[in-house]
């Protein structure tokens, strides 16, 4: 089984893949392995088709991009992001930290997530953040007492849970009601009525978000009347929204997928808001995969072959601890060997990694020509990439690069195996 994704930013040149005009071997050669590797063209060019979509002729905005950078958090990315004019989701302090690190803007931050503590209110409450998405009526008693005791007023949302199925893998699976997110539906207005009264909680806005990795516009549409018909219910009631934060979600293609292309999503949420009358609210949008994730990949070189009975292993020097989603949700990266060996049998091997785990697994049935010392590219790691991985079996974390055109730049230092335990301590 061997499905390559449409890319950009890499392709195969001379029987060699390359990350722009730089080859992965030389990169490999240069920094080690596992490194993962980022294309500046492909994180630029994946904004910039929001952005056809959020900006008018004029240069105004009608819309918003807001990274959901839980996908990928370093600070370069973010650092480049914010150059190019995004916002930012954020769901802990420690993610509103490498904002402000990476030369964001904290009243650019929208603030979600479910369980936020006193400390990150506080946190976020002094660095002036646009909004918290709250999702309970005890989170919304909690940031009132918080912002009273700083005599400040929180400005605020309330994300809605819809009741929608996105259509996408269960654990990404956010908008419906056995899901740990958000008010249900039939709560949102009383809840609504409930924040009007709190003198150190402003509304500004409404928020939903259904899930991720989702390749259908359907379940946006189905979401998206079902919030628009609260925000009228709200304004009947005396509650005016002024923006509307309706998440992102929107997948990649890692196999064969066809999710609409940005600009086409973003175009038609965007004339959807409008024809139904709303088109004077601010829209924002929460991506992170559909920015990041075919804009990087792991790079890994092969330890061993080693030929089984039944199967074949393909031993790598990558494992589960440095990219997770294949043992968490059995997910598909295509994975090309780096160079073509055209002087060397194919055969079906399953990609696997070091860890002692049975789970520890990258691809399975993929048909390759390599040999020992060889490099793979994993493809489609951008996201949920790094942002996942661990130490487990005290692995150092991989090395990160980012390529624009010829250049490549080292953008986190490989772990030392030193500083995986540089914080504990011996017993006296």
């Amino acid at each position: 089984m061997s499905l390559i994704p449409v890319l950009n930013g890499f392709s195969e040149k001379n029987h060699t893949w390359c990350a722009e005009e730089v080859p992965l071997d030389q990169i490999a050669k240069q920094f080690g392995t596992p490194t993962y590797v980022y294309s500046k063209k492909a994180l630029s060019d994946a904004f910039n088709a929001y952005e056809a979509a959020c900006k008018k002729p004029n240069g105004e905005h009608r819309a918003r991009v807001h990274y959901a950078m839980k996908a990928n958090s370093n600070l370069a990315i973010l650092n480049l992001f914010a150059r190019l004019g995004a916002g930012f989701d954020i769901v802990s302090a420690g993610e509103l930290a490498r904002v402000l690190a990476a030369g964001g803007s904290a009243n650019q931050v929208v603030f979600s997530g479910v369980g936020k503590s006193k400390q990150e209110m506080i946190a976020a409450l002094k660095a002036g953040v646009k909004c918290f998405n709250l999702e309970s009526i005890p989170e919304l008693t909690r940031l009132n007492e918080v912002a009273s005791e700083l005599g400040v007023v929180a400005p605020i949302s309330l994300r809605v849970n819809p009741d929608v199925d996105p259509k996408t893998h269960p654990y990404i699976s956010t908008g419906l009601k056995g899901n740990k997110f958000g008010i249900a539906y039939d709560d949102v207005l009383k809840t609504y009525q409930e924040a009007a009264k709190m003198s150190s909680c402003k509304i500004v806005g409404i928020d939903c978000h259904i899930g991720s990795q989702i390749t259908e516009i359907s379940p946006y549409l189905d979401a998206l009347d079902r919030v628009l018909d609260l925000i009228k219910a709200l304004d009947s009631a005396g509650i005016k929204i002024h923006h509307l934060d309706i998440g992102g979600g929107l997948g990649i293609s890692y196999t064969d997928e066809t999710p609409p292309a940005i600009t086409d999503f973003a175009n038609t949420l965007l004339n959807h808001i409008e024809q139904k009358g709303y088109g004077h609210l601010e829209v924002l949008f929460e991506p992170g995969r559909s920015l990041v994730g075919n804009a990087g990949l792991l790079l890994t070189s092969i330890e061993y072959l080693k030929p089984g009975e039944t199967k074949n292993f393909c031993i790598v020097d990558a494992a589960m601890n440095d990219l997770m989603r294949p043992a968490m949700y059995e997910a598909y990266h295509a994975i090309v060997p780096v160079k073509t060996n055209t002087n060397t049998e194919t055969l079906t091997y399953d990609i696997v990694g070091p860890i002692c785990e049975s789970g520890d697994w990258l691809g399975r049935d993929r048909a390759l020509a390599v040999k020992p010392g060889d490099q793979l590219a994993i493809l489609s790691a951008g996201a949920y990439g790094f942002t996942m991985s661990s130490n487990y079996n005290t692995r150092g974390r991989a090395a990160e690069v980012m390529v624009d055109g010829s250049q490549v730049h080292l953008i986190r230092e490989r772990e030392t195996i030193e500083s995986l335990f540089a914080n504990e301590r011996l017993l006296p």
